[in-house]
């Protein structure tokens, strides 16, 4: 029988959301329903209700969360209620090219739900990155549910499901940081300091932050920041190149994601540097650079999916690092709001006046 719960909705493009009730299936095979505890307020949630990232409205938003198993579909072997869980929003199916070359963290087929949920007249909703965790419960596949340690709180946990995870992997994973490099990232909210935190929890003896907002550098540096650059009236290129010794940075992360940020991060690498864009820049925008560059610069220019993160390794790790001190998830937290606040924290996550509004549920 379907379970009724109340949840954040994009009805559609561009409109403000609506909190309504909805319709969630019991799982089916290979799925599992989860009671929602706490869910992040990411970036991406905005961009599906603006309808940047696809038009199939309605939306239910909210992907960024922790919570508790209720019940298993048939052929669930590793998760039972009770479990306490980060949902994913890449579930790797185990067949694909990805896959069977050992690159799960690139998997093409990504494992959700097979069963739609629903507004209570039976229109189908489209989950948020296969997930729809503002709601007090939610339906995913089993392989979307990580297991944690439960000693973690929903607010913090939540946080590595997707803002967390996408920065410290961009540094740790797509990066390649290690001891004794030099680091730029540029953008110091949720994902960049994730970014920060991630590059001197892997030995980078210079981490540079790079924002518009001193605020935001005043907590870069509590992330691990070692340097700070307020771009608005110094030039970030020549900065950094001025804080390694005029070379510029070994990896340089745009977690920003627009032409301006991308074409600073591409002139901050040192020679053969690498550049690492987290950011996620709208369908039209666009980025022109001389071929020649390209080419003498040398080096690499990476994409960061997900933090190129396996959930089922890279959670339960993080989770470890943060009840033991040495991943500060709590100073992520802005605020704790409910599902009827999600369109203020919009509105204050675009103006940055936040890290991380999280919906406790």
């Amino acid at each position: 029988m379907p379970h009724e719960a109340r949840a954040v909705v994009a009805l559609k493009k561009g409109a403000p959301v609506e909190v309504l009730p909805i319709l969630v299936p019991d799982p089916g095979p290979s799925e599992v329903l989860v009671t929602v505890q706490a869910c992040g307020v990411c970036h991406t949630d905005l961009h599906y209700r603006d309808g940047a990232i696809g038009d199939a409205f309605p939306y239910l938003l909210g992907h960024e969360a922790a919570g508790v198993i209720e019940a298993v579909g048939t052929g669930v072997t590793d998760l039972a209620p009770g479990d306490y869980v980060v949902l994913a929003w890449r579930a790797p199916c185990g067949q694909c090219r990805a896959c069977r070359r050992a690159r799960p963290w690139y998997c093409f087929a990504s494992r959700n739900a097979a069963q739609p949920m629903t507004l209570l007249d039976g229109t189908e909703l489209t989950a948020a990155l296969g997930i729809g965790a503002f709601a007090e419960k939610t339906l995913v596949a089993a392989g979307q549910a990580v297991k944690v340690d439960p000693s973690a709180r929903p607010e913090a946990a939540g946080l590595i499901g997707c803002g967390v995870m996408a920065g410290y992997g961009a540094a740790v994973h797509t990066g390649g940081v290690g001891s004794g490099d030099t680091v730029a990232v540029i953008g110091c909210g949720g994902v960049g300091n994730a970014a920060i935190a991630g590059a001197s929890r892997a030995g980078a003896r210079r981490v540079i932050a790079v924002d518009l907002d001193d605020g935001k550098l005043d907590a870069a540096e509590r992330f691990g920041a070692t340097d700070t650059v307020n771009s608005r009236g110094t030039d970030p290129i020549e900065a950094v190149r001025a804080l390694t010794g005029g070379h510029g940075a070994d990896v340089v992360i745009d977690a920003v994601g627009r032409p301006e940020t991308y074409r600073q991060a591409f002139y901050m690498r040192d020679l053969a540097g690498t550049l690492v864009q987290v950011g996620v820049p709208e369908p039209d925008m666009r980025i022109e650079l001389p071929l020649i560059d390209l080419f003498s610069r040398g080096g690499a220019l990476k994409s960061s999916w997900y933090g190129d993160c396996l959930p089922s390794r890279d959670f339960p790790v993080l989770i470890d690092l943060f009840l033991s001190g040495k991943l500060d998830l709590e100073r992520f937290i802005s605020e704790t709001i409910t599902l009827d606040d999600i369109e203020p924290a919009f509105t204050k996550m675009q103006r940055g006046e936040v890290l991380r509004s999280v919906v406790v549920v």
